[in-house]
């Protein structure tokens, strides 16, 4: 189960809020890209990043040099996906359909072993099968990047799915209302135009394309 601590705990619509550590791994799992909340200088900064989990631990990368990172300690990350567009019959009950994960705690810099593994677990969130597809990374570039640690003892889940939710009175007004679904898929390959050789396209990326109709 999730724990419930007075940041995690819904104000609102506590109904689409979901307890389990499943749940949770659901979400991180499905996504590639989050948002590291933190403060510079007094200030909020969001920062759009990948991320990978192993186990019950979030592991965030980017430069030595990055502002978002050096200032790091207390963070918030989220995972939101987008399924859709709910449309009512008034423009106050129109929604989205989502999921999202909100995570709070305190990072730690990793190194060593722990630091590598992280950056194996970014590049396969990303890319799975990728990281032993690729040349391994230099120290000059390991020594260049830096790995965060956050766990995920503090999160909460949110997940609206389903129809509009409407005024009783309103159900009879002649306006159409129901969902506009979003689906995100792959597109063929694209092969880099500086590649030498006439190199077929790795299973494991082509497996994730999206067939041609």
């Amino acid at each position: 189960m999730l724990s419930t601590t007075p940041r995690t705990t819904l104000g609102r619509s506590k109904n689409r809020g979901l307890t389990s550590r499943e749940d949770l791994y659901a979400v991180l799992d499905a996504g590639l890209v989050c948002h590291l909340g933190v403060v510079v200088d007094g200030f909020p900064m969001v920062v759009p990043t990948g991320y990978g989990r192993i186990g019950d631990t979030l592991y965030l990368h980017g430069s030595t040099g990055a502002t978002s990172l050096r200032n790091a300690d207390e963070v918030c990350v989220t995972v939101t996906h987008l399924d859709g567009v709910v449309l009512a019959r008034s423009a106050f009950n129109h929604s989205l359909n989502y999921r999202c994960a909100m995570v709070y705690g305190r990072v730690r810099r990793v190194s060593g072993e722990e630091h590598l593994a992280g950056l194996r677990a970014i590049t396969e969130q990303l890319a799975p099968g990728q990281w032993d597809a690729s040349r391994a990374p230099t120290g000059k570039e390991l020594a260049a990047t830096t790995v965060l640690a956050l766990s995920l003892a503090e999160a909460s889940v949110k997940v609206r799915q389903g129809p509009p939710i409407d005024d009783e009175e309103d159900y009879e007004l002649p306006i159409w209302a129901g969902v506009l679904p979003l689906h995100q898929v792959w597109g063929a390959p694209e092969p880099d135009p500086a590649m030498t050789g006439d190199l077929p396209v790795p299973a494991h990326i082509a497996s994730r394309a999206t067939p041609v109709r």
